[in-house]
């Protein structure tokens, strides 16, 4: 029997009298690549704020690598990864800077710093760089620099919040192939993401409306249901029936 790693049900958050996230329930196995799509407003943004640990929820529960998201968010910081398209590393230090600052955080010992962090390097071609600064590295080696960062501690779940926006095709295929292969062993993957062509790539995909799931299935699933042959039609069609914008 496969495992869930992320569980909610009727997870709520409000502000005031907006209900930002509004009574979602879904499951995550182990080693699942998740895609959690929606448009500007949708909610997903909080949501996964939530299961990241750095917000309560209203109401509802959720549990996240084993931890409660009410009581335990610190157990879950220290238990995931995550990587934003807005803010991975430090353009002003160092390759291995960066690397050595993250293990610091995630709490790696000196030993296993060194040993991951140069198997890291060498794996994405990079050893010759580590005195770079960041801020002189091509995008593409940015982004694979910075999913590896957040990998670097072996978390249970990988939170990647818009990883791919701003580059290439090509790079955003590379990319994936990291994700694939970060699955394969055993990381669980949650991704959000504005391009329909990466959402193929998810085992399954959910599509928030206005605060809620309105759609979860695999992709070939949800073309099913809606007599499409594009995902990119699936989530227009839900995404018209929505009534509120950030």
């Amino acid at each position: 029997m496969t495992e869930d790693v992320i569980q909610a049900e009727g997870l709520t958050r409000r502000f005031g009298d907006f209900t930002a996230v509004d009574a979602i329930s879904l499951s995550v196995a182990r080693g699942e690549i998740f895609g959690f799509l929606g448009a500007n407003g949708a909610g997903k943004t909080t949501a996964m704020r939530m299961f990241c640990g750095l917000l309560k929820p209203s109401a509802g529960k959720a549990r996240v690598a084993g931890y409660d998201v009410w009581t335990e968010t610190e157990a879950i910081k220290r238990s995931i990864g995550y990587m934003s398209q807005r803010f991975s590393l430090y353009d002003d230090l160092s390759v291995v800077e960066n690397i050595r600052f993250y293990a610091g955080i995630y709490g790696l010992g000196r030993a296993e710093v060194r040993e991951r962090g140069d198997r890291m390097l060498e794996e994405l071609g990079l050893t010759a760089e580590r005195k770079a600064l960041v801020r002189s590295l091509p995008p593409g080696w940015k982004q694979r620099l910075a999913f590896s960062v957040a990998i670097l501690h072996e978390p249970g779940i990988v939170f990647l919040d818009e990883p791919t926006g701003g580059v290439d095709p090509i790079t955003r295929r590379e990319f994936w192939k990291m994700i694939y292969r970060a699955a394969d062993r055993g990381i669980t993957v949650f991704v959000t993401t504005h391009y329909m062509d990466e959402a193929e790539y998810c085992d399954r995909v959910s599509i928030m409306v206005d605060g809620r799931i309105e759609a979860l299935d695999t992709p070939a699933g949800l073309k099913r249901e809606h007599d499409t042959d594009s995902i990119n039609e699936v989530f227009l069609r839900l995404a018209r029936q929505a009534r509120r914008t950030e």
